[in-house]
């Protein structure tokens, strides 16, 4: 276990808390960054139905494909495995028109909770219309509450011992921005370079391993850099063309992202304007996240220094990050933008992320951060600049 099982047992404690609010008697939990979070399960096995199910009394159960049973054992603080890990046959995996949820239905009415008022992650990528049909109709005795984000909002405020993961992540983050300045030519092949990328984020830094990311580099060159998510592919970089990365170091699954942008050549005039906008923006955001301070202050404190350099943007520039899994490395609860009026707290942890796409291609120059008692701290130590070569 990456953590003492006192963490698990405050972390449940906080999560029934919720579960009491909504009015939920049983959370059934697919999302594995929240299974993880509530148990210490760790497996690539998300392809496939799994939960974790937690009560308001007794220790959670981890439910999910028989043969992923010993990595949960191998993995959760429950010391009880034979009530506290359950694995279902493999004639229940990918074998339409039966679907693992049925098992599922048959385990909660088994365990006494088919009568109970039970939340379940509506909108979650794991989470399948088929599945929640098949518990609907295996519960008709239940009654169905939406339990999207209860977890997530949890995980909002990090422990100590949280933020000393991030804080090994960014220092392979750190590292990995130094291998792209160190390799990275004109006529390099992109393949070549995220291959370079992909190995110090797996090396680690610092005496820390790496663990895989929830998202691929996102390395766009030229006008693909006018798009915000596009990947690479075998196109040799070349001499005066910007190129973003949007990486992140990753430690026992907590992520700590961070963009930059390598200009080859001199950077023509309008990059070096975004550049002291984007910085402005950030010195300002920075100054204004503080505990008490809002999302929203966050963001409108960016985008009027972004104005006064007479640029402008119109998707949000942060959101909050943490332990995560395939596909996005985002909690999906707080942004820095127009609305969210969430009060920020020390130990929340951000990706301020101040983006700019131009028309021949894009900037990215962003900071993880952290909130402090009295501010807040950039977790790593990258230049903030336009990198030339």
């Amino acid at each position: 276990m990456h953590f003492a099982r006192e963490e698990y047992l405050e972390r449940i404690a906080r999560a029934r808390a919720a579960m009491e609010r909504a009015g939920i008697e049983l959370l059934v939990t697919v999302d594995p960054s929240n299974m993880g979070w509530l148990t210490g399960y760790d497996g690539w096995s998300f392809y496939t139905p799994q939960a974790v199910l937690l009560a308001l009394d007794g220790d959670p159960v981890w439910w999910g494909r028989g043969i992923d049973a010993p990595g949960a054992r191998r993995t959760v603080f429950m010391e009880d495995h034979a009530q506290s890990v359950v694995g279902y046959s493999d004639d229940w995996v990918q074998n339409p028109p039966r679907h693992a949820a049925e098992e599922l239905a048959r385990l909660i009415d088994e365990r006494g909770w088919g009568g109970l008022r039970i939340g379940v992650e509506m909108d979650n990528y794991y989470y399948s219309a088929t599945m929640h049909h098949r518990l609907v109709a295996g519960l008709p005795r239940a009654r169905f509450l939406d339990a999207t984000g209860l977890v997530n909002w949890c995980r909002a405020v990090k422990s100590s011992a949280e933020i000393e993961m991030i804080r090994r992540a960014a220092r392979i983050v750190e590292a990995m921005h130094e291998r792209i300045l160190a390799v990275a030519e004109p006529g390099m092949p992109k393949n070549v370079l995220v291959a370079e990328i992909q190995h110090q984020g797996t090396l680690g830094a610092k005496g820390y391993w790496g663990d895989y990311p929830a998202i691929v580099p996102m390395t766009p060159s030229g006008l693909d850099a006018t798009a915000a998510h596009l990947t690479w592919d075998d196109r040799p970089l070349r001499r005066g063309e910007a190129t973003f990365f949007e990486i992140a170091g990753v430690h026992c699954r907590y992520h700590c992202p961070q963009s930059r942008t390598l200009f080859f050549g001199p950077p023509p005039k309008h990059y070096r304007q975004a550049e002291r906008a984007v910085l402005a923006g950030l010195e300002a955001g920075m100054s204004a996240a503080r505990p008490g301070a809002s999302c929203e202050d966050v963001a409108a404190a960016f985008y009027a220094a972004l104005a006064e350099h007479g640029f402008s943007k119109d998707s949000r520039c942060g959101y909050s990050i943490g332990m995560s899994y395939p596909p996005d490395w985002g909690e999906r609860t707080m942004s820095f933008r127009w609305g969210d009026k969430t009060v920020l707290r020390p130990g929340m942890v951000f990706h301020f992320m101040p983006a700019l796409w131009l028309d021949d291609g894009g900037l990215e120059i962003s900071e993880p951060i952290v909130i402090t008692e009295d501010g807040a701290e950039r977790l790593t130590h990258t230049p903030q600049e336009l990198f030339v070569k």
